[in-house]
C-alpha cells in the first residue's frame, strides 16, 4: 500500500508556471513507478506523464510534451510535475498515481491521490 498527497496547485495566468508535488508514504516509494493524470470539468481523466522507479525513463502525453517535466526524489519520497507555458486548456484537477511500471500506470494505476486543482486564466 502507498498513500499519495498532492500539493502545489493554484491559479496562474496563461504562459505561467507551476510545480506540483506528490508526497508518498507507506510501501517503499522507490519501488514504484509514478505518474500524473488530470481531469477537466465534464471530461474523462487523462494521462499526463509517468516516470520509472529509478527516474531513468519518462513518458508524456503529446499535449504536454516539451512543456511539462516529471521528476522524482526518492530520498524525499516525492514526485514532481513542473508545468511551464501553461494554457487555459491545462485547467484541471491533477492526480498523482503509483504502480509497478509506467505501463501499469498508463493502463490502470492502483494507487491515487486526492488531487490538486490547477486553474489557468487567459
Amino acid at each position: 500500500q502507498v498513500q499519495l498527497v498532492e500539493s502545489g496547485g493554484g491559479l496562474v495566468q496563461a504562459g505561467g508556471s507551476l510545480r506540483l508535488s506528490c508526497a508518498a508514504s507507506g510501501r517503499t516509494f522507490s519501488s514504484y513507478a509514478m505518474g500524473w493524470f488530470r481531469q477537466a470539468p465534464g471530461k474523462e481523466r487523462e494521462f499526463v506523464a509517468a516516470i520509472s522507479w529509478s527516474g531513468g525513463s519518462t513518458y508524456y502525453a503529446d499535449s504536454v510534451k516539451g512543456r511539462f517535466t516529471i521528476s522524482r526524489d526518492n530520498a524525499k519520497n516525492t514526485v514532481y510535475l513542473q508545468m511551464n507555458s501553461l494554457k487555459p486548456e491545462d485547467t484541471a484537477v491533477y492526480y498523482c498515481a503509483a504502480d509497478d511500471t509506467i505501463l501499469a500506470i498508463v493502463v490502470h494505476s492502483n494507487y491515487w491521490g486526492q488531487g490538486t486543482q490547477v486553474t489557468v486564466s487567459s
